[in-house]
């Protein structure tokens, strides 16, 4: 078993027992006595304790309500001990404040008032020491890394950047079959792909040599990268990509993200991600792949969640009466799907109210934005016209985010296609794939658009850089303004 997973199994073991220790001594009719009697806060507590089928069901509630809320530090990341103590209680004290709201609306199994301050004192105390004892320590000069890449140049470079034992590197799963074999391609100095071995029986790649540095084992395919980071014990991933595709670059940054592995980036390679601040001369920085902690993060989702889903059965009527609108104008489908870019340059389908003549885009071979779909154009139908005008054509567009694939507040999703032509200018375009798209987003309210993508890029990675759930409220509360005003502007003019 790797560290990592040894990591794991303690962590969930160490909760549960320790949780259903904590709850049986808080629960004690003894420890109860001993405690009113010497701690005059708790004095005005009464002394109960449950028994029976009652303990039974206040285990079954509590238990789960504390693995859900230590979830993040079943991670293995490396931690120091300050930061492991103050997660751990944070963590406690979210799960202490549900277990309450479980009890004022459960008064039948309940946990007594004593026995929830009890159990919270006891895990406070136990359950930072538990996760103090097994946590990873910080990355330290020497701990072991892998490279994710494929330019020999920029493997060098990080080489002589870190200090770090390099176990290895990885490369993009690029394929090509030559005289009839299926050979793996590797990046050379030229920036041409050449066929590196044939793996007919699934064998490792054989080793490339960067330039100016000794060769490094080529330990497989990005494809492979989760379990290279359990077999060789792997802490950082050191990133040196040429010209990455989304998959190989975003993939390998949820891959590491997901197993608790650093993710570093050469300083000159900066822009092209989003980066923590650095010391200066450190030549070698962190990727800063997660802004928000996991609790902020379920808040956010919480609150697209409850948007979504009070705003779809809110304009429920509005939704029935647009659908019938779109119907009778024109003929064609009531919805209009398309696939958009989502987080890490995945995609997902997006649906709107149909706004044009259908197959309007595949008659005339131009790609439109996202957002900047024009007013004045031949193609848009009467209904068309004012449902973007009022924006009811966005409506669908809820489902989305119900379902996880967009969130309320977020840079704006763009068509795969317009993606790949505006990164072709714009170098450091796909930083806006490190969170989800939006329905609305500081650029839009901004008046911000497509148009201008280095503008809107700098709005939206100032919004990642600035998010938190009151500045998503105060986006949100903005868009609804500029909707009504638009909405309003629209029925007074008439058209």
């Amino acid at each position: 078993m790797s560290p990592r997973q040894r990591h794991r199994l303690l962590a969930i073991l160490g909760t549960v027992g320790l949780t259903d220790l904590a709850l049986l001594a808080a629960n004690h009719t003894g420890v109860q006595r001993v405690v009113t009697t010497l701690v005059p806060v708790v004095g005005q507590f009464p002394a109960e304790s449950l028994s029976g089928t009652a303990l039974d069901i206040a285990l079954m509630t509590t238990l789960p309500v504390v693995m859900l809320a230590l979830a993040p530090l079943y991670k293995p990341n490396s931690r120091r001990i300050l930061e492991t103590v103050g997660l751990t209680v944070q963590r406690v004290f979210v799960a202490s404040a549900v277990l309450a709201a479980v009890g004022y609306y459960d008064y039948t199994y309940r946990l007594p008032r004593i026995t929830l301050a009890l159990l919270t004192t006891v895990l406070l105390v136990v359950l930072p020491a538990w996760f103090v004892v097994i946590r990873r320590r910080p990355v330290r000069s020497g701990d072991r890394a892998i490279i994710v890449g494929d330019d020999p140049t920029e493997i060098d470079r990080v080489l002589e950047a870190t200090e770090q034992d390099v176990v290895g590197y990885v490369v993009p799963p690029v394929t090509a079959y030559v005289n009839g074999d299926r050979q793996y391609l590797a990046a050379t100095d030229g920036g041409d792909r050449r066929p590196n071995v044939s793996l007919p029986d699934g064998g490792r790649l054989s080793q490339v040599a960067a330039a100016d540095a000794e060769a490094l084992e080529c330990l497989g395919d990005v494809t492979q990268l989760e379990s290279l980071l359990v077999e060789h014990d792997v802490d950082t991933a050191l990133f040196a990509f040429a010209e990455p595709d989304r998959e190989a670059f975003f993939g390998a940054l949820a891959t590491c993200e997901a197993n608790g592995v650093r993710t570093k980036i050469h300083r000159r390679n900066a822009e092209s991600v989003l980066v923590a601040d650095a010391a200066a001369g450190e030549e070698v920085v962190d990727v800063d792949l997660e802004p928000w902690d996991a609790q902020d993060r379920l808040l956010k989702r919480l609150f697209d969640v409850a948007f979504a889903g009070v705003g779809l059965a809110v304009l429920s009527p509005v939704i029935v009466l647009t659908a019938l609108a779109v119907k009778l104008d024109s003929e064609g489908p009531v919805f209009y799907q398309q696939r958009r870019t989502s987080e890490f340059g995945e995609t997902f389908t997006v649906a709107k109210f149909r706004s044009m003549v259908t197959d309007a885009e595949s008659d005339s071979g131009a790609v439109i934005s996202a957002e900047d779909e024009g007013d004045v154009d031949p193609r848009v139908t009467r209904v068309g016209r004012f449902i973007r005008k009022t924006h009811l054509d966005e409506i669908p567009q809820l489902w989305s985010i119900l379902v996880g694939d967009m969130s309320v507040v977020g840079p704006r999703p763009e068509r795969p296609e317009l993606d790949g032509e505006i990164g072709e200018t714009v170098e450091t375009w796909q930083r806006r794939w490190f969170v989800k798209p939006g329905l609305t987003g500081l650029a839009q309210v901004n008046g911000v658009t497509g148009h201008d993508p280095a503008a809107k890029l700098e709005h939206d990675i100032l919004y990642v850089r600035q998010q938190s759930f009151t500045y998503d409220v105060k986006l949100v509360v903005r868009q609804l303004w500029k909707v009504g005003e638009d909405v309003v502007e629209t029925v007074r003019s008439g058209r």
